[in-house]
């Protein structure tokens, strides 16, 4: 379903300053920009509405956050090895976050208990920290960390292989980080987020995994969650159109077997691949500009 934007926004002024807050004239400035995705949503194209378009001022504060977010997974890739527990990388997030006058953003989200997601080997996503689990030799594990910095969110996620990795997780998630690149080439303003979603599943399914289809990315920045919700197993041409000023993430969860999933009853955070075998995740903040993406968090 298409969004209305005319609805979502009011009407400018030629001459009006822009909505943006970039100090120029409408005219000038995103005039042109409105009426392309007004003319989109007539063709029936799903077109971001304004509130989903940084603007620059919005983007110069989002960088600083994805600073600190860098920042503590640098921390964590420089200390992390057999033997630590998850809950002394819940620590190191927090403490190294703090240090930066930031805040975890996963801690008290919805009720999640700790600063950072830590998932092991089959647990997809959602990994709680804790004293009694312990990294052990040929352990995958994904370090999800996200940070709120005088308001403005940044959100990226690091795979860790600890110690002797078998041939197989290796590969898994080898594949997994190459498919971000894959994806990342679809990224061009005026392009359909199908168009990566696409090239992501293809280019996985060739290598013989899976994606998670009922977990996927997400529009980030002002919130820490914000539509668009970004799949990976979407068609090309479709999906939201990606105009410059959207920002989202791309983290494809792959599984090494099937792409059922499920949720720890005893936690209600916890995802598990269905077949036990092995899942791997990376996780990037992108934003679209005029004339293709940067990568805003890593």
């Amino acid at each position: 379903m298409s969004i209305d934007y005319s609805i979502n926004t009011r009407k400018f002024g030629r001459n009006d300053p822009c909505w943006c807050g970039s100090g120029r004239k409408y005219k000038q400035c995103h005039c042109g920009f409105d009426q392309r995705l007004e003319s989109l949503q007539l063709q029936r194209h799903i077109v971001p509405s304004r509130t989903m378009i940084k603007t620059p001022e919005q983007v110069r504060m989002i960088k600083e956050s994805a600073k600190v977010n860098i920042a503590v997974l640098d921390y964590v890739a420089g200390h992390i090895r057999e033997g630590v527990t998850t809950e002394e990388i819940d620590r190191w997030v927090s403490e190294q976050t703090a240090k930066y006058h930031a805040i975890p953003a996963p801690l008290n989200y919805e009720g999640y208990p700790k600063s950072v997601c830590t998932s092991i080997n089959n647990i997809v996503c959602h990994g709680i920290p804790s004293p009694d689990v312990v990294l052990k030799d040929g352990d995958i594990v994904n370090i999800d960390a996200s940070t709120i910095l005088n308001g403005y969110f940044s959100d990226s996620s690091r795979m860790f292989c600890i110690g002797q990795v078998s041939e197989e997780k290796k590969r898994l998630v080898d594949v997994t980080r190459e498919s971000i690149r894959v994806g990342l080439e679809q990224v061009k303003p005026w392009g359909f987020l199908g168009d990566m979603g696409q090239a992501i599943n293809d280019f996985v399914r060739a290598n013989g995994y899976s994606v998670v289809r009922d977990i996927g990315g997400h529009g980030v920045g002002v919130e820490f969650h914000e539509d668009p919700w970004v799949s990976y197993v979407s068609r090309r041409g479709e999906e939201m159109v990606m105009a410059p000023g959207l920002m989202f993430t791309i983290e494809p969860m792959v599984n090494m077997g099937k792409e059922d999933i499920y949720i720890d009853d005893s936690d209600g955070w916890t995802v598990y691949t269905e077949d036990g075998l092995p899942s791997a995740q990376w996780e990037i903040q992108v934003l679209v500009t005029e004339d293709g993406y940067e990568i805003i968090s890593y």
